[in-house]
């Protein structure tokens, strides 16, 4: 199977994709406003200066989660003058902003994507601030809410977030994604056994993440035989009852021959020998990965996406690889994969990780 790294920006190297050249596509875009991922450069000022803020000023998003005293200044270094040029996705001023991005990214997966494919898109959601400009950096080491992470409140954005509102991102870009001429199919919770820790004591451990089945047309390709799951009723009695069928036993006997459990249309309620259809909730561990600060996707959470949605040989797309995990679960499953990743050093990553399972892997440069 072959794999095609990619470092660039998603938008520009999706363009040069040919159109309808993959059978679905698996990807977890940046989550709006969560962190910094260090692709920033700076132009002009002084190419010594750290461009972060004294300790306890804002200045806008945080460069890593684990960095609590200052923060790197946003637009503008306050000391220096430099200008940041940023070109990743997750960092917009405000909700609209990050939806229309997001509606345009897969604008153009939709060009890229087969007319019988399917996008298997995972997103995670977060909470307005409070109003008194605290940053995500104060919000955790005051020890409140860890998914409260802007840095600028959001009751002033045409009233529709007051402090302490859950955000609804997942579902605002899958509103703009059906929007747009996209299906969406389903949502699938991702249930997690091991959630973040969070100290809040006004409501519930966030423990959940959606993902959702979205298509280019009304019928597309879909396995679900790929993915059932063990049914109360064992392999051998439904078995037995379907041989019963086949043999005339029992009622509503049609004339023919039927040659599999697929040709019996009047006995579809019997139990399927493959196992009961996947259900929409997935209990799926999280796995932290040692080379990488950001959370990563658990492999169990990508194989059902890709034994679904794509055929063996097809090609899986992820546009936002992170650390290549999608790559790294496609080739196991014979699959070919193509990886778009911004940030050359975790590009590397994926490398390291894809190289030795994959012998036609392949990275190619920013467009």
């Amino acid at each position: 199977m072959s794999i095609a790294l990619h470092i660039g920006d998603c938008r520009a190297v999706l363009a040069t994709l040919p159109a309808a050249s993959v059978h679905c596509v698996v990807t977890s875009p940046p989550y709006w406003g969560l962190r910094d991922y260090g692709t920033a450069t700076w132009e002009g000022g002084d190419p010594g200066c750290d461009h972060q803020a004294p300790a306890g000023k804002s200045a806008g998003q945080r460069a890593d989660r684990a960095f609590t005293l200052g923060e790197i200044y946003r637009e503008n270094c306050g000391k220096c003058g430099a200008i940041r040029i940023d070109a990743q996705l997750g960092l917009e001023p405000d909700f609209n902003a990050y939806v229309a991005n997001m509606a345009g990214v897969f604008r153009e997966v939709r060009r890229v994507l087969r007319d019988d494919g399917t996008l298997w898109l995972n997103l995670g959601d977060s909470y307005a601030t409070s109003v008194n400009g605290r940053s995500a950096a104060d919000t955790k080491a005051a020890g409140n809410d860890d998914r409260t992470f802007r840095d600028k409140p959001f009751s002033t954005i045409g009233g529709v977030l007051k402090a302490k509102d859950i955000c609804g991102i997942p579902w605002r870009v899958a509103f703009a994604l059906q929007a747009d001429g996209w299906y969406l199919r389903q949502d699938i919770i991702w249930a997690k056994p091991n959630p973040m820790p969070e100290s809040v004591t006004d409501r519930c451990t966030k423990a959940h993440e959606y993902l959702f089945l979205l298509s280019k047309r009304e019928r597309y390709y879909y396995d679900a035989d790929a993915i059932r799951e063990p049914g109360i009723t064992t392999a051998e009695e439904a078995q037995s009852k379907w041989a019963a069928r086949r043999n005339g036993v029992g009622k509503g006997q049609q004339e023919g021959v039927y040659h599999s459990y697929k040709d019996v249309k009047p006995f579809q309620n019997d139990p399927n020998p493959l196992g009961r259809n996947k259900r929409s909730v997935w209990e799926v561990t999280t796995q932290p990965f040692s080379e990488a600060h950001f959370a990563t996707f658990p492999p169990a959470l990508i194989e059902p996406c890709i034994k679904a949605g794509c055929p063996v040989g097809g090609t899986v797309l992820d546009p936002f690889s992170g650390a290549g995990t999608t790559g790294l679960v496609a080739d196991r499953l014979q699959r070919n994969a193509v990886l778009i990743e911004l940030n050359p050093a975790y590009a590397a990553m994926s490398s390291n990780r894809i190289k030795d399972d994959a012998p036609l892997f392949a990275e190619v440069a920013q467009p």
